[in-house]
C-alpha cells in the first residue's frame, strides 16, 4: 500500500540511530531490528499531523506492523478517534498485535474518559484474555480511570484475580496496587496487611510504593514492615 510505505519513510526520516540502540535495550521482548529509533515526542507529533486523514485510515487497517514505531504510531492515532464505539472497536482490533510494554502503556483513546461505565465490560474481557499485553492494558485502564472518583473496591479484586506467570502482567498488577495505596489507601492496604496477594506481587507492590514520591515517609516505613521474607512464612501466617 503506497500510503503505508509513505508513512514508513516518514518514520525513517525521523530516525536517531543512537537512540535506537538505547531504546531497543528497554524492550527486551523485541528484536532490535524491529526498532527504527524515533523519539516519542516526534511520534506523537507525526500522529497529530496524520490524524483523521485518509493516509491514517489506511495505515490503521494495515496489521500487523513490522516496526515498533509503526505500532506506537498506530496507538497514538487511536487516541484521536472521537467516536467511542469506533475507538473501542479499533482498540480491540489492535490489542492482539501489541507485543511490548512501551506500546501497551502509551495510549488510551481520549474518548474513553467520557464513557467510563461503558468501558468496564471491555476491561473485564481484557482481564480474562490469554494475550499478555491485552491483560496488561486492561489493568492499565483500571489504574488510569478508576482509582479516583469512579473507584470501587471490587476493582482491586478484579486485578488480584488475574493469575499469570508473565512478568509484564504481574508488574502491572503490582503497579496497580501501589498506585491504589496512594489514591485509595483504606481499601488497598488490607490486601497487604491480610496477605491476600501472592508473595511476589505483595513484595513488588511494597517496593513500588516505597519508591513513589507521593506516599509519605511514615507510610513507607509501615509498608516496609509488611514485606514477606519467604513463601513459607506467608503460608504459616495464613494458617
Amino acid at each position: 500500500m503506497p500510503e503505508v510505505d509513505v508513512i514508513r519513510a516518514q518514520l525513517f526520516a525521523l530516525q536517531d540511530k543512537e537512540y535506537r540502540v538505547f531504546y531497543s535495550r528497554l524492550m527486551p521482548t523485541l528484536p532490535p531490528e524491529t526498532v527504527i529509533g524515533v523519539r516519542v515526542p516526534l511520534l506523537r507529533k507525526l500522529a497529530k499531523q496524520l490524524a483523521n486523514t485518509p493516509e491514517a485510515e489506511t495505515f490503521l487497517q494495515k496489521l500487523p506492523h513490522f516496526y515498533y514505531e509503526e505500532n506506537a504510531l498506530h496507538a497514538f492515532l487511536l487516541e484521536a478517534v472521537r467516536d467511542y464505539g469506533a475507538a473501542l472497536e479499533a482498540t480491540e482490533h489492535f490489542l492482539p498485535y501489541v507485543d511490548n510494554w512501551a506500546v501497551c502503556d502509551c495510549f488510551s483513546p481520549k474518548v474513553f474518559a467520557q464513557h467510563k461505565p461503558e468501558l468496564l465490560p471491555a476491561i473485564r474481557r481484557w482481564l480474562g484474555s490469554d494475550q499478555v499485553y491485552t491483560v496488561r492494558y486492561g489493568i492499565g485502564m483500571l489504574m488510569r480511570y478508576y482509582l479516583d472518583d469512579d473507584f470501587r473496591s471490587e476493582y482491586l479484586a478484579w486485578v488480584a484475580a488475574v493469575h499469570s506467570e508473565e512478568y509484564y502482567v504481574n508488574m502491572m498488577r503490582a503497579w496497580y496496587f501501589a498506585t491504589a495505596l496512594e489514591k485509595q489507601p483504606a481499601a488497598a492496604l488490607p490486601w497487604l496487611t491480610e496477605k491476600r496477594l501472592d508473595v511476589w506481587t505483595h513484595n513488588k507492590t511494597i517496593q513500588k510504593a516505597v519508591e513513589s514520591y507521593r506516599i509519605p515517609p511514615e507510610q513507607k516505613q509501615a509498608l516496609r514492615a509488611l514485606r514477606i521474607r519467604s513463601q513459607k512464612l506467608c503460608e504459616e501466617r495464613r494458617v
